[in-house]
């Protein structure tokens, strides 16, 4: 996808609705492209089942997406945010030193006629047609997720309101809900001065125009009746009406003969400026709602699942695909954004679209350069929902359109394995060792970059990607109705939490325990040992914001060890406790903290669990008397679950209602190249999790 810039970001609703100014180089017009979009506060909502719908707004000549934004937008935003819809608005004024223009602005890389130019020397940059309905829906669905399935709508104004009309008319059946216009130019073929001067240099002739004319296109067979209704408004004291060049009759005369239904109200006073379009904007966002919600209710209703024929009609099996990513070039190093190839997954591989990661601490410390397997370049990330979008040979557990978290921690289940076999573990060795060179299981990596050269892969999973490639030992395929933007988090920190309470410790009913660190995992931890039955819950840490946390999901004493001119295990046993607690956990990574941790595990039968990761070189110590004494020290990684069996049981779970996790999620952001916002919200010490949306 073409990189994406954000000029600006204007909030215009009061109730979190956002306008952000974006540029981008179009491949269409060959030139840079603005568009502004409308996003309204309840794009995240957790209510809401299906994506948000979006209307596309088109100017007339000359109109930028500023026009609207200044002149209309308070009324359109506000009635667009009581409605939950997005609204997208290209800037299609002329632009661009190098390609053609004229003072008058009729004609450029994006006057008013929303059509693709065959004439030269036009038709080099301007194909209006495919940018509005290819190129920026790409655009716009791939960014923010909103106007899938065909939930958006047009509308538009003046030449702006006839290209509304007649993509509409155009456009295969489905493909745009509704249209709706203002003042729009209804019969530009007859000719009229804009039609004879656009058709004649871009097509080369007015009579080729008359494909692309509102009138000509309601007579074609199949045109009229696509929609149940077309809403046009129109000003009496238009200064266009009375020169003859609107022709709304003849419009409404042909529509009738041909049997398509028209609303069209003639707004007595109103000319052909902004304030009219101001003046009615709100009544054309509710026209269009009303049909985007009644197409909505029939996604719902097939739980918009994306199915196996969805992603294959996009016949990309079998081929490299290029997506952005985004990749570690060195430690330390901020994350760039790049266009890859992902090529096809190989033997007992699968590639997947990755619908949304979550970033983990593990990711940092591995950027940050204190993983000692850390390998640059590669792509992070590992904790994420996905579809699969094709499968390589001999793979039989998944399929094209299943739903899969990938898991760091792989199971491949065959009878020789004695790690799968054994109740014991979870640590399945089938591909430790090319997982942690960065290859897939063959020794060769699935990523290639803009000069052709490899880029490692990480964890097995390298899910900063709109694409990756997985070991099918790697892929928990979970329940079709999953959210995958929430059970995403099941991919590593909080089920590795949730299982080194009740698989790795097995926390019995009430029993003590003391948690270490109050990120997600920590977080998570307490929640664990609170569904166990746990009676005494201690939470530390040296942030005290994230207390309110903790005692929201089960602590019963919040310690904050910058309290004490002592060491804090001698505090928890001995002050806190008489002995110290039944289980301790630690979630920091610090070695201090984990031996901090386990001297404040019960004699004679305390045990410490190690979650966090240590830098590269860090060596945990003790005096030997604390396990002399019946205290044990382990670990746990991935929380001891059985990816592929017990994944998916957790996701059960929480579908259910009796696992929640929603609250973990503090931060989201929208594409892929968000990604260093997201790692900022993580180092801000108010995250839990940030959850990018690609």
């Amino acid at each position: 996808m073409p990189e994406l810039e954000i000029l600006s970001t204007t909030a215009v609703t009061g109730k979190g609705g956002v306008v952000h100014r974006v540029k981008h180089a179009s491949t269409a017009t060959k030139t840079d492209m603005i568009f502004a979009i409308f996003l309204p506060g309840s794009i995240y909502d957790k209510d809401n089942k299906t994506p948000l719908p979006t209307i596309y707004w088109l100017s007339g000549l000359t109109c930028t997406d500023a026009n609207f934004c200044q002149k209309a937008g308070g009324n359109a935003f506000a009635k667009a945010e009581e409605e939950g819809i997005c609204m997208v608005m290209p800037d299609t004024s002329p632009r661009g030193d190098s390609i053609p223009s004229d003072d008058a602005y009729d004609l450029g890389t994006g006057a008013g006629f929303y059509i693709n130019a065959t004439n030269a020397p036009w038709d080099k940059n301007y194909r209006m047609e495919e940018y509005i309905t290819t190129e920026l829906p790409a655009l716009v669905e791939a960014e923010w997720g909103v106007g899938v399935h065909g939930l958006r709508s047009l509308s538009g104004h003046s030449m702006g309101g006839h290209g509304a009309i007649t993509l509409a008319l155009k456009a295969t059946p489905g493909t745009w809900c509704s249209v709706s216009a203002f003042a729009p130019i209804c019969h530009p073929s007859k000719p009229s001065p804009w039609g004879e001067k656009a058709f004649n240099a871009y097509l080369g002739s007015v009579e080729a125009g008359r494909d692309h004319d509102a009138t000509e296109l309601i007579q074609k067979p199949g045109k009229a009746g696509i929609y149940d209704d077309i809403l046009i408004d129109e000003g009496t004291n238009d200064e266009f009406v009375a020169k003859g060049q609107l022709l709304l009759e003849d419009f409404e005369a042909a529509a009738s003969t041909a049997g398509q239904k028209l609303t069209i109200r003639r707004q007595n006073g109103f000319d052909h400026s902004y304030h009219f379009i101001a003046a009615f904007i709100a009544d054309h966002v509710a026209f269009h709602s009303k049909k985007l919600r009644k197409a909505q209710g029939v996604l719902a209703a097939k739980d918009l699942k994306v199915t196996a024929e969805t992603l294959s009609a996009a016949s990309t099996a079998g081929k490299p695909i290029q997506c952005k990513a985004m990749v570690a070039r060195a430690p330390k190093q901020p994350l760039t954004v790049e266009t890859i190839t992902v090529n096809p997954p190989q033997a007992g591989e699968v590639r997947v679209k990755v619908m949304a990661n979550a970033l983990c601490h593990t990711d940092i410390y591995t950027l940050d350069g204190h993983d000692p397997e850390g390998l640059f370049p590669c792509i992070l990330g590992h904790e994420a929902g996905c579809i699969v979008e094709s499968v390589g040979e001999g793979v039989t557990s998944v399929k094209v359109g299943d739903k899969v978290i990938p898991c760091y921690t792989p199971q491949c289940a065959e009878a020789q394995c004695v790690f799968c076999m054994s109740p014991k573990t979870n640590l399945c060795p089938k591909i430790r060792g090319t997982q942690g060179a960065g290859f897939m299981p063959d020794g060769t990596s699935r990523f290639v970059d803009k000069d052709g050269k490899p880029i490692y892969h990480f964890m097995g999973c390298s899910t900063m990607s709109e694409y990756t490639v997985l070991a099918e030992i790697s892929c928990a395929k979970v329940a079709d109705e999953a959210p995958l933007e929430k059970v995403c988090l099941f991919g590593c920190g909080v089920a590795t939490g949730l299982g080194a309470v009740w698989n790795t410790c097995k926390v019995e009913p009430d029993s003590s325990v003391a948690v270490f660190g109050l990120g997600a995992v920590g977080l998570s931890v307490i929640q664990g040992a609170k569904m166990a039955g746990a009676s005494r819950i201690f939470a530390v840490d040296i942030n005290p914001k994230k207390f309110d946390s903790a005692i929201a999901l089960g602590a019963t004493d919040c310690v904050n060890s910058k309290d004490y001119d002592k060491p804090i295990q001698k505090v928890i046993a001995g002050e806190l406790t008489p002995w110290g607690v039944d289980y301790s956990f630690d979630c920091t990574g610090n070695v201090q903290v984990m031996r901090a941790a386990l001297e404040c595990a019960h004699r004679g039968w305390g045990t410490s669990c190690v979650i966090g990761v240590a830098a590269s070189g860090h060596e945990i110590s003790t005096r030997p008397f604390q396990l002399v004494t019946g205290r044990v020290w382990k670990g746990t990684a991935f929380g001891g679950w059985k990816s592929r069996k017990d994944v998916p049981h957790l996701v059960d779970r929480y579908l259910a209602g009796t696992l929640p996790i929603d609250f973990y999620i503090t931060h989201q952001f929208s594409g892929v190249d968000k990604t260093n916002d997201a790692i900022t919200a993580l180092h801000s010490g108010d995250c839990l999790r940030a959850v990018v949306h690609y």
